[in-house]
């Protein structure tokens, strides 16, 4: 569980009730029409631009920001390290049946030991990093285009509630509270648009970015334990990936 997108989506919807509530009465802000209108009409809009399936995938991709886990890319180095030093000393089918905690670092290894070639292994886990990256973008995009069409679908709704607004003006004391009406629309809009989607679009961005980078150190980690490269200099190649602070000293 990503604490800080919990607390961060909470926080940020309660600041915003909060804050409603001290004005007076919350039932005020409380439309159907305005919510059909923006919660309908954005979920409609965003569903025209992308498959019904990358629609509906998309919100299970969105999960990830909140439950996705990121490897430690130092924990990475150091059962990369001792995997390398088991295949210097003994050969790649040492490999076999070794406990590997990341399923893609497992999976290279796996290539490895059935003696598959440096070239091929090479092709195949970019292939996959490749294809990870392009759903993961999918889910993105939605909720990118969830965060444009909210506030239009806003606009919409304010615009319609004004029309009908203004096409009743016999009543004076009617105006103010369908104008009230016709603004809830456009609140709506922007709260979900910058307090969720747009955000949530941000959250999955950071969780590939690590998870990509991950993916590129156990790419070299398979390539370097391939060409029988020793633990030591791989340990160092590796440690590029950390902060300066936590790279493992030169020998």
């Amino acid at each position: 569980m990503d604490i800080a997108t919990l607390v961060g989506l909470l926080g940020g919807f309660g600041i915003i009730i909060g804050a409603i509530a001290t004005g007076g009465d919350v039932m005020i802000f409380v439309d159907v029409p305005s919510t059909l209108i923006v919660v309908g009409g954005t979920f409609m809009v965003t569903l025209m631009q992308v498959s019904l399936a990358d629609f509906l995938g998309s919100f299970a991709i969105g999960l990830k920001a909140f439950i996705y886990k990121v490897d430690d890319p130092k924990k990475l180095i150091e059962e990369a390290v001792t995997l390398a030093d088991i295949a210097r000393k003994n050969g790649l089918l040492a490999l076999e049946g070794q406990e590997i905690s990341n399923p893609f670092m497992k999976k290279g290894i796996s290539l490895c030991v059935d003696g598959h070639d440096p070239s091929l292994v090479q092709k195949m886990l970019t292939r996959d990093i490749d294809l990870t990256i392009q759903r993961h973008e999918v889910g993105q995009r939605m909720f990118k285009n969830m965060a444009t069409m909210a506030p239009a679908m806003g606009m919409i709704g304010t615009l319609i509630g004004l029309v009908q607004m203004l096409s009743n003006m016999s009543d004076p004391a009617a105006i103010g509270p369908a104008m009230a009406v016709a603004l809830l629309t456009t609140l709506y809009g922007a709260v979900i648009a910058n307090a969720f989607a747009q955000p949530l679009a941000d959250k999955l961005g950071r969780a590939s970015q690590l998870e990509q980078t991950n993916k590129a150190l156990i790419l070299e980690t398979i390539g370097g334990i391939q060409e029988g490269m020793n633990p030591k200099v791989l340990e160092q190649m590796l440690g590029t990936y950390l902060p300066p602070k936590k790279r493992p000293e030169q020998a």
